[in-house]
């Protein structure tokens, strides 16, 4: 007599992600996923801060060395999608995904908050760049929310005064005349109320990151009738999905993960 052979059980394996974050977008997409049997992500970070807030499961820390390291890392972690989560400013890191998506054939899907809209009340006036911001700013008390690596654009501006807000302290060329707020968001609306009343801002400079994190300042910015100089963001990379919201990004990964027969 013979005995039915049992057939084992088919395993699925899980779908390795590489997340390329710093973002909350990011953080909350690594929740999302973590303890999904379905999923192993691996949360990378560039390193710029010094005391990052990490996201759950695992992280790596550092650049991959352009487009032909990262798409070496990719093939050799034998990843199967990438999500750029990373800030909407990360242009080179995003140009860097894009050609390493490219030349292995790893499906990539940018993830980007909607940027900020105007609103009644406020006063915005919106450029392309940095640069064009400080040739045509506004106001002579200025509070500067654009980075620590992004002052080089008003370090020749021996007339204002700046309040330069960042995580860790900002790097230079900086403005002759300024002082460093060290502070890590969210704030609330009556603290930038705060801090713009104690230092009689008059301008306010920002990137349309589009973060709920840091949109207060913008609504302070709007009681106490400040201009804001918004910098637009670059454009989103051509040919690439792009997924506006965490939900969004889950339901692509989950079209992305490998079919198995029944």
């Amino acid at each position: 007599m013979t005995l039915p052979v049992e057939e084992t059980p088919r395993v699925e394996e899980p779908l390795r992600v590489l997340l390329l974050g710093g973002t909350g977008e990011a953080r909350r997409l690594a929740g999302h996923l973590a303890g999904d049997p379905r999923y192993d992500v691996i949360s990378s970070l560039a390193g710029r801060t010094a005391d990052p807030d990490l996201p759950p499961g695992r992280t790596r820390i550092g650049g991959f060395g352009g487009p032909d390291g990262l798409a070496a890392w990719l093939r050799d972690e034998r990843i199967g999608a990438v999500v750029d989560a990373t800030h909407p400013f990360a242009a080179l890191m995003t140009e860097s995904a894009v050609l390493a998506a490219e030349r292995t054939g790893v499906p990539l899907l940018v993830l980007r908050r909607p940027g900020w809209t105007e609103g009644p009340g406020d006063d915005w006036r919106r450029v392309p760049s940095l640069e064009a911001a400080a040739a045509d700013l506004p106001g002579e008390r200025v509070f500067l929310t654009t980075g620590r690596k992004n002052l080089a654009a008003f370090a020749g501006d021996a007339r204002r005064w700046f309040l330069v807000r960042s995580v860790d302290p900002p790097e230079p060329p900086l403005p002759p005349r300024m002082e460093a707020v060290l502070a890590r968001g969210p704030f609330t609306v009556g603290e930038e109320l705060a801090l713009m009343r104690e230092h009689a801002i008059d301008a306010l400079v920002t990137k349309d990151s589009g973060s709920a994190m840091t949109s207060a300042k913008l609504a302070a910015a709007r009681t106490l009738r400040i201009p804001v100089v918004m910098v637009d963001r670059p454009p989103a990379p051509d040919g690439v999905p792009i997924a506006a919201t965490v939900e969004e990004a889950a339901a692509w990964l989950d079209r992305h993960r490998p079919a198995h027969e029944g």
